[in-house]
């Protein structure tokens, strides 16, 4: 990989990992237009890798919550009236909530790697889970706030992550839709998706590191476009907090349906390939 597409995919995956609009399918179309063979293993890990720059930009964002949350998860493991606290209750749902993924994620990677690594897949669910980011907006109340968080909420948000597998359905978009049909408010939604994004995609970083790392990759390439993701992410987080507060996801759904379609019909008339 050379430095220029590094940098490339570090930006794309900065702007795209935290807005409802997919950052793995953009990254694979991102791929196929900058040369690069998009199932390729190697390919594939470096995409799993630069989301820890992301991640990075989240973790400095949220600095202040998470030492909160990380000292009073430590004490209410020795305290019984600290495990009566909120931050304590909200550590484990973010502990909870990131295990359904990490499970999928293991049993699926063939598929995660082979199959789903397809144009064709991201144009698809670029649509159809447009179709469900417009029915959430519809059918949301948004009567809740982020303390009136639940663990069954964590555990079926958590679940819904799990379809973020699929390239074009988007980890936000899936856990924000979802969030908002459990009537949570579009910030306290978007908030938990972030808080989830943390461990899920440290592991999933964590997992592929080796396989990015492969003559085909290189470590200096694998660097810039972490360090690259990274500074552009954390613009992007500050940004989305800043529209969703005031902004449905509408916008959102009509740029996924533009691109999904858009690549339906270079697919179909053979101007790009699927893989």
């Amino acid at each position: 990989m050379d430095i220029w597409q590094a940098i490339v995919l570090g930006v794309v995956e900065g702007l795209t990992e935290f807005l409802p609009v997919s950052s793995t399918g953009h990254l694979t179309v991102t791929e196929k237009l900058v040369g690069l063979q998009v199932d390729d293993p190697a390919v594939t890990a470096f995409t799993a890798v630069i989301q820890v720059g992301a991640i990075a930009a989240v973790i400095l964002f949220f600095w202040r919550d998470i030492v909160r949350l990380v000292s009073a998860f430590a004490r209410g493991l020795f305290s019984s009236a600290a495990r009566q606290e909120y931050d304590y209750r909200f550590a484990w749902y973010v502990i909870a909530g990131s295990v359904p993924i990490g499970v999928a994620g293991f049993a699926a990677q063939d598929l995660i790697k082979g199959p789903l690594r397809s144009l064709w897949v991201v144009a698809v669910a670029l649509v159809v889970w447009s179709a469900v980011l417009v029915f959430a907006e519809h059918a949301a109340t948004q009567t809740r706030s982020e303390r009136s968080l639940r663990l069954a909420d964590v555990l079926i948000i958590g679940a819904a992550q799990c379809l973020a597998l699929i390239p074009g359905v988007s980890r936000s978009g899936a856990t924000i839709s979802v969030g908002l049909l459990r009537d949570l408010d579009r910030v306290s939604a978007t908030r938990l998706s972030f808080f989830l994004s943390i461990p899920a995609l440290t592991a999933a970083g964590a997992y592929e590191l080796k396989d990015a790392l492969d003559g085909s990759i290189g470590a200096v390439p694998l660097v810039i476009g972490t360090i690259v993701s990274f500074g552009v992410a954390y613009a992007s987080v500050a940004w989305l907090l800043r529209f969703v507060a005031h902004h449905t996801l509408a916008a959102f759904v009509w740029y996924r349906v533009a691109l999904g379609g858009i690549l339906i019909v270079a697919l179909s008339a053979g101007w790009i390939s699927a893989t």
